[in-house]
Formats: structure tokens, sequence, C-alpha cells
């Protein structure tokens, strides 16, 4: 595997991970980061220590004091700025983005796009952070509201996003006035790394301070750190239901803000009158893009009985036909899983659906040989199952599709997708209209994202991303979200000479 790439990118074999990323540390403990591609070594990032963590989050707190203070359109011309230095990069961090976390090439390259897309958001967002005015009650009175930033940011991001989901929160977070302190995820320091060096040199361009934008590095103790730190109103955490239990409830404590974006089980609902050529492709994707590791990946596949028999023998024919193999491949279709703790759980969850009673038309395994030597490549299953199995109310990381018949009318489609406890990504393949409003209506999906026509996985930066229930009721990048990264004030104006009280009250001296 040529490597190249790695060096454009400012990486070394053993890299800080601390603070801005370019400075020396002082840290004896280092994380490994191996490919799952390959198996081969790609390099090192030293662990924070509590000192370093410290030190973080004082150069943060610093930093605020001067960002805050510039106009907002001025913060914006920075993130414009790092825009354009991730179309330089593209290549290279997709590239590394891919190595490091295992999707394809095509997806590698798409997750920085989506980084730029973000930056361009963030740009125009900076002259748009608006306000109301109400009318007062009072004469010779204004009333309006105003949004200030409230600080440090704590963002948590996973393996299966790396970059992209860093740059939803932060990119936001920095235009609104907020300074970003990032943990990523321990399986793929290196691309936290590369993010880090790219921005530290556009800060530094422009005068800008480094503590703008920080790391820290190290597995949940870091995040335990930050969870705990009252000088961190906000904690974003992208991650299992079961860590953001943790995260929540840590916060919560300390009466701090906490943004969750955590499992999803996303069904696609084949109905009737559905363009089985749209289902093919939607459900095929959802279901294996990126190994299945997407929070948005299809996991089941709600089909009516008329059209079972048709939506089944496409799918086998569709599995058939995938390429499994180097993600950076362009033929392949699918790479591997990120680690062999990932694998050993694809395979606990293939035996679960046997022993629950589920059937495999298309059945699973792990792939050995040269081509697949890091022991990370897998089969991509699929299984028929009755809808109420406890293993398809949880949440498998991994590309294992569950087709599941449903009889009678839509209703009872909606009620299977709504009975798992995840809430993310949902969709519906019909060409009824009344099926599509139905699937869309305050009766319908209880989704945080409904889809008509297209597949659960994949999202535009122009949306509000999340969703509810276990999910964690989060919502990140597009739309109006940029509102959980500020405070809300309300101010009143008296430019009379008197002062008349709020509902007429009378209060003689």
């Amino acid at each position: 595997m040529n490597t190249s790439f790695l060096k454009s990118l400012g990486l070394k074999k053993k890299n800080n991970g601390t603070s801005t990323g370019l400075k020396s540390s002082s840290s004896k403990t280092f994380i490994d980061s191996y490919s799952p591609v390959d198996g081969k070594f790609i390099g090192s990032v030293s662990v924070s220590t509590k000192a370093q963590y410290e030190s973080t989050v004082k150069t943060a707190l610093k930093a605020f004091d001067v960002w805050r203070k510039m106009p907002a359109p001025q913060r914006g011309e920075i993130v414009r700025q790092y825009g354009e230095a991730l179309r330089q990069h593209k290549d290279a961090l997709g590239k590394l983005v891919s190595y490091e976390m295992g999707k394809s090439l095509q997806e590698g390259w798409g997750e920085v796009q989506e980084m730029i897309d973000i930056c361009d958001f963030a740009v125009g967002l900076s002259r748009q952070l608006y306000g109301l005015t109400m009318h007062s009650e009072r004469p010779n009175h204004r009333m309006y509201e105003q949004w200030h930033p409230l600080g440090a940011v704590g963002i948590i991001s996973a393996f299966n996003f790396p970059v992209a989901v860093w740059s939803w929160n932060s990119m936001i977070a920095l235009v609104c006035g907020d300074v970003s302190i990032w943990k990523g995820s321990e399986k793929t320091p290196m691309c936290t790394i590369a993010c880090q060096n790219i921005f530290q040199s556009v800060l530094k361009k422009n005068n800008v301070p480094e503590g703008v934008s920080c790391i820290v590095t190290g597995d949940y103790k870091i995040g335990e750190y930050m969870t705990k730190d009252k000088r961190i109103p906000l904690v974003s955490a992208t991650g299992s239901t079961r860590m953001g239990k943790i995260v929540a409830t840590t916060v919560a404590e300390r009466l701090g803000r906490s943004l969750l974006e955590l499992g999803g089980n996303n069904a696609i609902i084949v109905s009737k009158s559905a363009d089985l050529k749209l289902v093919l492709t939607g459900a095929v994707f959802g279901a294996v893009g990126t190994c299945g590791q997407r929070c948005t990946s299809t996991r089941r596949l709600i089909i009516h009985e008329s059209v079972y028999d048709k939506v089944k023998k496409g799918i086998v024919k569709a599995y058939k036909q995938l390429k499994i193999g180097d993600p950076l491949n362009p033929k392949m279709h699918v790479g591997p899983l990120i680690d062999q703790d990932a694998v050993a759980t694809y395979s606990e969850a293939i035996k679960q659906v046997k022993k629950q009673g589920g059937n495999f038309v298309v059945p699973g395994g792990v792939l050995k040989g040269k081509a697949h030597q890091s022991g990370c490549y897998v089969k991509p299953a699929v299984a028929e199952v009755a809808h109420n199995l406890p293993i398809v109310h949880h949440e498998t990381f991994a590309p294992i599709l569950y087709l599941i018949k449903y009889k009678g009318g839509l209703k009872n489609a909606i009620a299977i997708q709504n009975e798992v406890p995840q809430g993310l990504s949902s969709a519906i393949m019909t060409t009824d209209l009344r099926e599509a409003e139905e699937f869309l209506s305050t009766a319908g999906s209880d989704c945080g994202i409904a889809n008509v026509n297209i597949g659960t996985s994949g999202a535009e930066i122009g949306g509000a991303f999340g969703g509810e229930k276990e999910t964690g009721g989060g919502r990140e990048s597009g739309s109006d979200s940029w509102k959980a990264y500020m405070r809300r004030q309300t101010n009143t104006i008296n430019y009379s000479k008197t002062l008349p009280l709020a509902q007429g009250i009378k209060f003689e001296l």
C-alpha cells in the first residue's frame, strides 16, 4: 500500500495528540493505529494525560476570549479558508479515511466533501445568526432576542465518520463564536491529527489563537474528563446508546448541555406499489455501504407480502455480485469492519439470529486469505426473520440485513418499524401518494429522518441530522441546529422617562 499521502497531511510515525497537535508531548503512552485494510501499522498518537487535558482546556478558554469578540463574518472567513484547505487536501485526507477506517475510497472522498460542504454552509450562517424582535406591552419599550456563544464545546466523535461528524459540530460552533475541544475515536487517531494539522495551518496564517481548535486523544477516560468538566457547557457525543446514556447522565448532573447522536436500527418499508429498482439500489447500498457501519445503515427491510418473494430474489441476486476487498480499489463494493472486536460482534449476531429462528438466505462468514489478511473482512448477510426477535431490536454495527414480511395496510408496516427502541432514519418505497403522506404524518415514522423513495443511508448537510428515542434527540449540521451551540438572551430596552411595570402593576414610592 502506497502511503505517501500521510506525509502530505503532516503525519509522522509518532504524533502528539494533545492541544494543537503540533507541540511536543510528554505523554509516555501511545495509541497505535493499524489499518483494517491490510493490517499494517500506520502510526502512533500520544494519549493525553490529565495535566495535558487541563492545559488544553485553559488554552481553549483563553482563545475563546479573543474568538468570541471577532465579528461572526470574520469567524466565517476563517472557516471558509479551512474549506479551501480541505479542497487542496481532499485526495490525501480521503485516502487516509479509507485506509484507517476501512470505508471505500469514494466514501472517504465523500466524507471530506461533507466537511467542505459544511464549511460553505457555516460561512453563510455566519451572517445569519438571527434573533427576533417582539412588541412590548409597555409604551416606549423595545424587546428582542439575541444569541451569544456558549464557550468551549466538547466534541466526542466515532470511528465510522472520523472527520465529517467533527466538522458538522465544530464548523457550526466556530462561526457561533465557540471554540472546540475534540476527542476523536481512538480507533482512527491519525484522521484526528490530520484534520487538526490542516486547521492549525489556517489559524496560524491568520494570527488566530491556536486554542480555537484543540484536540485531546485517548479512550473513554478522556471523555470522562470532558463530560464532568463544568468549564465545558456543551458536550456533543456520537456513539452507542450505552455511551450516550453515560454522557447524558454525567453532563446533566452538572446542569450542562448534551447533544447526542446515538444508535440507529433503520428500516425501509417496501409497499406493494414500490418501484423495485429503487428498492434494490437503496437497500443494498444502505445495508453494505461502509460495511454496515453507518448509524444510518439499513438494518431492516419491511416488505409487503405481495412483493416479498420478488424483492427477496432481487436482494439475493444483488448480494451475489458484491465484491469484497481493498476499499481503495474502486472495483470493490465492500471493505472491512473496523477491527477484530467488530468481527466478533458480527459473528455473535449471526449465531443469535440462527438461535432465535432466523433463516439466512445470504449466509455470512469471515473471509480468509491473502486478500483479506487483516482478518476484518466479512460477508454481508441477509436473513428472513420475525419482526419481534430480540436480535432484530438490537443494533448490530455490521452488514446484516433482516427481511421482514408484513400483511395488510401500511399501518402494520409502520408499527413494525416504530417498535424498536432506536429512532434515527427511516424510509418508504412507494408510488402511492397517500402512503407517502401517511408515512410522513404524525401517525407515521417516529424517526428523526423519514425519506420517501430513497434509502435510509446518507444525509445532506442542509438538513438537521439526528433522531429520537434511544438515538438521543440531538440535531447537528444544517437547518437551525446552530442554536444548540449558543445561548439565547431576551433584552428589553426602556427609552422613556418613566418605569412602567409589566402587567400594569403599580408600585408607588
